[in-house]
């Protein structure tokens, strides 16, 4: 009995013997397993094939979403690089091995969490990871390559730029020769008042000219979209799409947001003008009936309506610039100031004579020495009123000659106005003519024949009738003016022509004869100074007595 319990002793003791020395070999040479239900590794597979796990996180980077990083920079390493083995290197970081491409893109990186998640070191996990990529990726470059496709793509986008630039020129050869065809139809010439400001031909040299333009615009436009396409293909040339697009889409996002920033200032803007147009449209409704008459004011004349109405539009379109100028885009930009302050000094510099001559016409306008239609004389200027203008007058003189007077001479010169007392209220204008003659001859016959001949004149006045008047009695004869009145200040010279023959004929049917004041001559039995035609029945001859001998002056 003893030896059965020594026995059994025994043998427990060699079993818990054994069984404490397998223990403590386990724990020297046994790889830990890791527990699947625990943790769970996430496959890296950019290509289907898993190239190896991720187990760990990093800070709130997942290990999911660490894996599906490393797919997507191996995808990216492969689509777009012509890849080279060499640049693939593992590089070490103050808490990582890190495996980077080109010393710019950094694939993974690995770090003790992820040694200790499988039970080796650090070097073991980057260096197997490391020739998984390198080895998936140019398998994949070998057998899958992107750049014949890349440069099927180019060869079609490039077929299809020259189809569409091909239309897009045809169309507008097109529509160019059907302009050519029928311009008749749609070119007429461009009119005003009677002015041909462009003709058929002109219009058709344009519309042409602005269709080439418009075809080049276009077909530059379409090249110029199409360019970021091709660069996009093909990954070295990637980058200059993102700088094409910014070239054209920076300044047109600007004006956008310019224009949406200028809107409220704008809608002031548009509210300040139809303040100003509605209000000038009142204040013209009344400067038109002042002007017709149908308003009068007390001294107010009709005749200032317009030109007070210039004035106040353009002081109000002033005060509505002046108004409106801080909600201008740039309005505050130096360069914008300098620019206005430039103009100013321009202006008062090379203004002055323009200013004077403004300001002289305003003060004509309001002194009314004169209106268009009417016949003055300025200086040594005689002619009608054509055009009066803020700087100059215009007159055109009875030989169709078209002066320009400076307002500022003619505010400083002698203005006569012919045409002033010309209205059905008043007697017209009188005009007169002197002839000289001799004492011999009754001043009743010389009144009587001067009366006759202005009776006789077209376009004067037989009412009030015309008059004569002694100016002189000289040492040899005696002045006689005749005086009439006219309504037509503007035929003067043809009244005065038409007078002076009708003198002449009144003169010799009745005898007298004009020998002042200067004419000689020797009364020996020669003829007289009267044509014979004017001579009657009884006086037939037309000779002097040969007896009589005078000498007169």
């Amino acid at each position: 009995m003893r030896k059965k319990i020594l026995c059994y002793l025994s043998f427990f003791l060699v079993l818990f013997s054994i069984a404490g020395f397998a223990q403590k070999e386990n724990l020297k040479t046994k790889t830990p397993v890791i527990d699947k239900s625990i943790i769970k590794g996430y496959p890296v597979n950019p290509f289907k094939d898993t190239l190896f796990y991720v187990f760990n996180k990093v800070g709130s980077f997942s290990a999911e979403n660490r894996a599906k990083a490393i797919e997507s920079r191996i995808k990216l390493l492969y689509e777009n690089h012509v890849f080279d083995a060499g640049s693939l290197k593992i590089v070490r970081s103050d808490i990582s091995l890190d495996i980077v491409y080109e010393d710019d893109l950094v694939i993974m990186s690995v770090l003790n969490s992820d040694a200790q998640s499988e039970n080796k070191s650090v070097h073991e996990i980057a260096n197997r990871n490391y020739k998984a990529i390198k080895k998936e990726i140019i398998y994949q470059n070998e057998n899958f390559s992107l750049l014949p496709k890349r440069i099927g793509f180019t060869a079609l986008l490039i077929i299809i730029l020259g189809f569409v630039l091909f239309v897009v020129s045809k169309v507008f050869n097109k529509i160019k020769n059907r302009i050519s065809i029928h311009k008749e139809k749609y070119f007429k010439g461009f009119n005003y008042n009677n002015i041909t400001i462009l003709s058929p031909e002109k219009q058709l040299f344009l519309a042409i000219r602005m269709l080439w333009i418009i075809k080049l615009f276009t077909l530059l436009l379409i090249v110029y979209f199409t360019l970021p396409v091709l660069f996009y293909i093909f990954p070295a040339t990637k980058v200059y799409t993102t700088t094409i697009l910014r070239w054209t889409l920076t300044p047109v996002k600007s004006a956008l947001l310019g224009i949406i920033d200028f809107l409220p200032n704008l809608f002031r803007i548009v509210v300040i003008v139809l303040i100003f147009r509605y209000s000038l449209k009142i204040v013209k409704f009344f400067v038109d009936e002042i002007n017709k008459e149908n308003i009068k004011v007390d001294g107010f004349y009709s005749d200032w309506a317009k030109p007070t109405f210039n004035i106040i539009r353009f002081l109000a379109y002033a005060f509505m610039l002046v108004i409106i100028f801080p909600y201008l885009p740039g309005s505050d930009s130096p360069i914008f100031k300098g620019v206005s302050v430039f103009v100013g000094v321009l202006f008062s510099l090379g203004s002055s004579n323009a200013i004077a001559n403004m300001v002289a016409g305003l003060v004509i306008t309001y002194m009314r020495p004169f209106k268009i239609g009417d016949f003055i004389k300025i200086g040594d200027v005689s002619g009608e009123v054509i055009e009066k203008t803020a700087l100059v007058t215009r007159i055109r003189t009875p030989k169709f000659e078209d002066i320009t007077i400076p307002n500022a001479t003619v505010l400083s010169s002698t203005s006569t106005n012919y045409s002033a007392n010309t209205k059905n209220d008043t007697h017209g204008l009188l005009i007169h003519t002197t002839v000289t003659i001799g004492y011999d001859v009754p001043w009743k016959d010389i009144y009587k024949a001067l009366i006759d001949a202005a009776l006789k004149t077209e376009m004067i006045q037989p009412v009030p009738a015309p008059f004569v008047l002694q100016t002189s009695l000289d040492d040899f004869y005696v002045s006689y003016q005749i005086n009439v009145y006219t309504r037509e200040p503007n035929k003067q010279s043809l009244i005065y022509s038409s007078l002076h023959q009708n003198i002449q004929d009144s003169f010799n049917e009745a005898g007298i004869e004009i020998m002042s004041p200067h004419y000689n001559a020797w009364r020996d039995g020669n003829k007289t100074t009267i044509p014979e035609n004017y001579f009657s029945a009884d006086k037939p001859s037309g000779y002097f007595d040969n007896e009589k001998k005078d000498i007169m002056h």
